[in-house]
């Protein structure tokens, strides 16, 4: 068993520090290659919030660690979102749909199918506790059906949205879903979440830190979350300008928003698959899974319902095929509780096919 610096990293500390100190000049360097550096300091960040949830994570212990990384994840993408919708104005109305859409996609076929073809190519076949996948996959069904899908087919008023009681009525549904199933994996069926009995490879981990550390880790985890969420909104513009002028679909900037914030939990995921930890790993896809839409939904509705402008949650048909196949291909390559190679090309082909249609139809 190897031992833990007992100090963070440097880098750690540094990343946000200088990704504070370029949102401090962005208004002195208004430009192009300005926007290239906030870009960078972005993804310095991210890497460093990683690395903070990780070492809290390693502390608290499983499944309470997986929380942290996918909480954190979770506030970069709603803070992100909120500030969008505010800067944009009621033409933002799509912004939330589409990124809670791409997230999905991203997660349950981009991340787990990574995971599932490295942990194949590495180990030939791997196994995790099928209760907890069973649960995860039931909760974020429902709420994406009832957030993505059931509003094409409310018909109080034309179009793919909900009233406003609808919509008040729906979040408060997705929100008790989602904390309905945290007691569930933290407390009333926590082994539902850990390594199966007798594989012990998901256990070793080096000495988890000094509470100190972890303190310290907590600060620096928030300090890089209000940086990564304050950069992302600074080159927002660019983002967006990126796209109209490719001439690419709107919902393109959904799907690099969503990329953006999914960065930590991706490389978080696919680092755990590769040490042969696949239970790890699809706790942190599919919890993050889960949080993206549980809470992202009802903070969207909120800000919708503040400002009276109309929110468009219901996906178009080509989507909702897609969302189909996810499920049914989900259900499958996660309902036996071992993986290989297999499951994951068919996810990723899924995912491959979910961009050409974003990007060239």
């Amino acid at each position: 068993m190897t031992k833990t610096n007992p100090l963070l990293p440097v880098w750690t500390i540094v990343a946000p520090a200088v990704g504070w100190l370029l949102l401090a000049g962005r208004q002195l360097h208004p430009s192009a290659g300005y926007t290239v550096l906030l870009a960078a300091g972005l993804l310095g960040c991210v890497i460093a919030a990683v690395h903070h949830a990780e070492v809290v994570a390693h502390r608290v212990g499983e499944p309470f660690g997986t929380l942290v990384l996918a909480g954190s994840v979770t506030v970069i993408e709603v803070g992100l979102i909120v500030a969008l919708m505010l800067a944009g104005g009621a033409a933002a109305g799509t912004l939330a749909r589409d990124t809670v859409f791409a997230a999905a996609m991203i997660i349950l076929n981009g991340i787990v199918g990574l995971c599932l073809v490295v942990g194949g190519v590495c180990f030939g076949e791997q196994n995790f506790r099928l209760s907890g996948v069973n649960a995860a996959l039931a909760t974020l069904i429902a709420i994406m059906v009832l957030a993505l899908v059931l509003p094409n087919y409310s018909t109080t008023f034309p179009g793919p949205v909900y009233n406003r009681s609808e919509l008040g009525f729906v979040s408060v549904v997705s929100l008790v879903l989602y904390a309905t199933f945290i007691f569930v994996q933290t407390v009333r069926h926590r082994d539902y979440f850990l390594p199966p009995r007798g594989d012990r490879r998901d256990m070793e981990h080096a000495p988890p830190p000094s509470g100190r550390i972890a303190a310290i880790g907590v600060v620096l985890l928030v300090v890089c979350l209000g940086a990564v969420v304050i950069l992302a909104k600074a080159i927002s513009p660019a983002i967006e300008a990126g796209v109209a002028r490719a001439g690419a679909p709107q919902a393109l900037v959904g799907v690099i928003v969503a990329a953006i914030v999914l960065m930590p939990e991706g490389w978080a995921a696919l680092r755990a698959a590769r040490a042969d930890r696949l239970q790890t790993s699809l706790n942190l896809a599919l919890g993050s899974a889960l949080a993206t839409i549980g809470l992202t939904i009802p903070t969207v509705a909120i800000v919708s319902l503040l400002t009276g402008w109309t929110l468009t949650l219901g996906i178009d048909a080509k989507s909702m095929v897609l969302l189909l196949l996810t499920f049914v291909v989900s259900i499958l390559s996660l309902g036996t509780g071992r993986t290989t190679i297999l499951q994951g090309a068919v996810h990723l082909f899924i995912f491959a096919i979910y961009i050409f249609e974003t990007i060239v139809v």
